[in-house]
């Protein structure tokens, strides 16, 4: 049965939704302050703007995905919950030791990250497994009841197992999940290593345990409240949640598994942009995405998804399948401060609580949108939807004041934050591009979030980048992205074999094994078998190397093939090259870990192709913006009026509900046939 497909991205500012319907094959697009104080409250309210009283309403969702940065959230602002990690005995420290490596050479003040387990938290517990997974010594089923006592004594909120060799057998981490809910009960928040990331590595397989607990609580509280909520409201269907993996999953899976929605809002914006590539024909984009509080940037290559299998959040690791995203505070409400007689843009963020200056919300410290509003690029009638209006006098008192401190007029000091807030943006894309031997020219450069389309071509500018798209409802484009993805499980194995003691047949076994379970690991997501599917995967390295790279499989039966020895040997080689600059053909390689990804497709929302414009003329008006230093008449004209086909030079201001686009003098936009604004410096 048709009705609204409706997915929404709760970020640090503003809650975004966008819904498609169905039956007349249309998007709209809305947007509500987000309510930190809970959360549900400014999800009701931007559903309300999508869903208008007397014409739907959540019983006519047919379908609801949502990000959010809650669990992230609570990790970066170290709110979340007090754990209690059980260790092995003897190895109780490992999460405290850590990795040796210094990551900052240089730096005569580095730290190690700091832990969010203290040592006096950590539980040793008798027993040990050997590297093959064999008994050596029972578990010590009397300290797991002890701990278990001082869970409920002390205060904790959830528990993380983490033993030695957990990912060749798991039995006593599952036993010791038992042993802790016949103590606490049922509804105590356990963590179990194996469960969390399935791999070898001690610290890292710790380290992932521990992050899951810390945010288990706090995820499953929020989904509990929110699901509900709209479940008193009148939704009928199931919530579904965005995944780090750029999948989604139900939200009851996602209480279960909280680790995966630790980066859910941000990867919204990418697998927007992997749907992006197939419709411009673009398979290589760089995807922007700047908000009231970060600046998040990712890669699409080849029309995929750029997805490593770990991340590190503060410089604590977590092995989980994660789209790379590289964040930094860079919004909209990034606070401009002065330090050491220099200019200082974020990471600090007004937030949506004050806010900035112009919100007239109590904040008084200089933001980039108070520097956008100075300078005239903010229309004050249009902004954030028109759900309230900013106030010009409050930007030019905060940015006037700091400008007076560095000696500069208010006009220059509004674009030396911008250009300050660009430097750091740009720096973020050398960081995920040139560092990795890839070049910025030869991508696209996709804005989006509410504030991404008033700065790219700037930034692009900065990075010698060709081409900026903003696509239809950029402020909410990480929402519409969550409408273009699948349901995904991800599964790993430990596989440790020196390719000359690799037994093909051995390899597709378990890699088969491992594809039916995948698979049938979606009928809890609700998913007709004719639509699942698996991919493979093996991650090798040079042999004596660290570090490894995913291979993909074409298929679980590939081992058994003749030749595929030499096929795996020249794709690894290619990878090498691709991200190192680099490959040693003919070296020994070593097989660490084969992976399997479960996908469920969805119906998806398809673009909406637009009727042309009939002619080239279109509303329009003018007033002063500055640029480089001065007033320049520009065009101000709303997007909706704009038609494929229409195009128009710089200085421009291109108006909608959730942004604005700023087309600077020497720039031309056109509309492509699904509403995207494409912008190209002007041939000289």
């Amino acid at each position: 049965m048709s009705g609204l497909r409706v997915s929404m991205d709760i970020g640090g500012t503003f809650t975004d939704v966008v819904a498609y319907d169905e039956r007349t094959g249309r998007y709209r697009a809305g947007k509500a302050s987000t309510t930190p104080h809970d959360l549900t409250e400014g999800v009701i309210a931007a559903l309300s703007t999508v869903l208008p009283p007397g014409e739907a309403g959540p019983a006519d969702i047919s379908f609801l995905v949502h990000g959010t940065t809650q669990g992230l959230n609570a990790f970066l602002q170290r709110r979340g919950t007090r754990v209690l990690l059980l260790a092995s005995e003897g190895a109780s420290d490992t999460y405290h030791i850590a990795r040796g490596p210094r990551t900052r050479l240089y730096d005569l003040h580095y730290r190690k990250p700091e832990p969010l387990v203290p040592r006096g938290d950590i539980e040793p517990i008798g027993g040990r497994l050997a590297a093959d997974g064999s008994e050596l010594t029972p578990l010590d089923e009397d300290a797991v009841r002890r701990a278990a006592r001082r869970f409920g004594d002390e205060g904790f909120e959830a528990v993380a197992v983490a033993y030695l060799f957990s990912h060749a057998n798991p039995a006593h981490e599952l036993r010791t999940r038992e042993l802790l809910r016949e103590e606490l009960g049922e509804d105590v928040t356990v963590s179990l290593s194996h469960e969390a990331a399935n791999e070898w590595r001690e610290y890292e397989r710790t380290s992932s345990a521990v992050l899951e607990a810390y945010i288990g609580p706090v995820v499953q509280r929020y989904l509990s409240t929110l699901g509900a909520t709209l479940k008193q409201r009148g939704l009928a269907v199931p919530l579904h949640v965005m995944q780090s993996s750029g999948g989604v999953n139900t939200a009851d899976s996602a209480r279960h598994r909280p680790l995966q929605t630790l980066l859910s809002g941000p990867v919204g914006g990418t697998m927007g942009g992997v749907a992006l590539s197939r419709t411009l024909e673009r398979p290589h984009l760089i995807c922007m995405d700047m908000g009231g509080t970060s600046f998040d940037v990712s890669l699409v290559v080849d029309g995929r998804p750029d997805v490593t299998s770990e991340a590190r959040l503060e410089g604590l690791p977590v092995l989980m399948s994660v789209v790379d995203i590289h964040t930094i505070g860079a919004g909209g409400g990034s606070v401009a401060w002065q330090e050491a007689g220099g200019l200082r843009v974020g990471p600090r963020s007004a937030g949506a609580t004050p806010g900035p200056a112009c919100y007239a919300r109590g904040g008084t410290e200089p933001t980039v949108t108070d520097a956008d509003l100075v300078l005239g690029r903010i229309d004050e009638a249009t902004f954030a939807g028109g759900e309230f209006a900013p106030r010009s006098e409050l930007a030019l008192e905060a940015v006037g004041s700091l400008g007076e401190r560095l000696g500069l007029d208010t006009v220059a000091m509004a674009e030396g934050i911008c250009e300050v807030a660009g430097a750091k943006m740009a720096q973020a894309v050398r960081t995920i591009t040139v560092s990795r031997g890839i070049e910025p020219r030869q991508f696209s450069l996709v804005a989006f979030g509410g504030a991404g389309p008033m700065h790219a071509v700037a930034l692009a500018r900065e990075l010698g980048i060709p081409e900026v798209v903003v696509p239809r409802f950029p402020g909410a484009f990480s929402a519409w992205g969550m409408l273009e993805t699948e349901i995904r499980r991800d599964f790993a194995e430990p596989f440790f074999r020196p390719e000359e003691d690799l037994d093909r047949a051995e390899m597709a076994e378990l890699l088969e094994k491992t594809a039916a379970e995948a698979l049938g690991s979606l009928d809890s997501e609700g998913v007709p078998a004719a639509r699942r599917r698996t991919e493979c995967a093996a991650d090798i390295r040079y042999q004596a190397q660290e570090y490894t790279l995913t291979v993909p499989l074409t298929d679980p039966r590939e081992p058994l093939h003749e030749d595929f020895p030499a096929r795996i040997a020249a794709r690894f080689a290619d990878l090498h090259q691709e991200r190192y600059g680099h490959a040693n053909p003919g070296a020994p390689l070593e097989f660490v870990a084969l992976r399997t990804t479960a996908l469920g497709a969805l119906d998806a929302a398809p673009p909406e192709l637009l009727p042309a414009a009939a002619h080239q003329d279109f509303a329009h008006r003018t007033r002063p913006v500055v640029f480089d230093g001065r007033p320049l008449e520009t065009v101000v004209v709303d997007r909706e009026v704009l038609a494929p086909g229409h195009e128009l030079s710089g200085p421009a201001l291109v108006r909608e509900p959730t942004a604005t686009t700023v087309v600077p003098p020497g720039h031309r936009l056109r509309l492509d046939a699904h509403g995207s604004l494409v912008i190209r410096e002007e041939k000289k």
